[in-house]
């Protein structure tokens, strides 16, 4: 008898991007677009394992992250 291969189990993956400081936050790409640039590219990359990218938006552009205070983190974490 032939055996069914496990189906892969979806992961939704939620990026949270954040940069301590103001400075370069005005550049049309700047850190912040960096860091979600390389977390898509490896959330694609795990397709196959059944990552599957939340296109919502966690942003802390210029805030400390000695700081649970974030608006951007807050949101994830209520989002989950």
């Amino acid at each position: 008898m032939a055996q069914r291969a496990n189906p892969v189990r979806r992961q939704r993956c939620a990026i949270h991007t954040r940069k301590s400081s103001e400075e370069g936050l005005e550049q049309e790409f700047n850190s912040l677009h960096a860091q979600r640039e390389a977390c898509e590219a490896y959330i694609a990359s795990q397709r196959s394992e059944g990552w599957v990218l939340v296109r919502d938006q966690y942003d802390d552009g210029g805030i400390s992250g000695g700081t649970l205070e974030r608006p951007g983190l807050k949101q994830l974490l209520a989002d989950i």
